[in-house]
């Protein structure tokens, strides 16, 4: 199982597989077993967003563990969210917001052991 951090610019948190497009993204929750999935909106002028991700996660029905949204955009935070609220299996955690310090720290010491 891994972690993925979808995000073009952010530095990606220790444990975490970087995710730098939306089409980079896709191929991991295509070939592996996502277990946190922390996902940006913005990722580059001209760019698909993380919506595309989203679109396919519904799609698919192709669904991490956890999700989480860490973008600052708040129309596309609200459009991501809303979309998968509507979408998700009740076992999937969905966060509206970036990931907790505690859990950050969880998976990194998880990494290191």
């Amino acid at each position: 199982m891994i972690h993925v951090y979808l995000d073009d610019l952010r530095p990606c948190p220790q444990g975490f597989v970087p995710a730098r497009s939306a089409d980079e993204c896709v191929l991991l929750l295509q070939e592996c077993e996502v277990g946190v999935l922390s996902l940006d909106f913005d990722l580059g002028w001209g760019e698909p967003d993380g919506l595309q991700v989203v679109r396919y996660m519904v799609a698919a029905e192709r669904f991490p563990k956890e999700i989480y949204i860490h973008t600052s955009s708040d129309s596309g935070r609200s459009t991501m969210y809303q979309m998968l609220y509507q979408s998700k299996p009740d076992y999937v955690k969905l966060v509206n917001s970036p990931m907790p310090y505690d859990i950050l720290q969880q998976i990194a010491n998880n990494v290191k052991e």
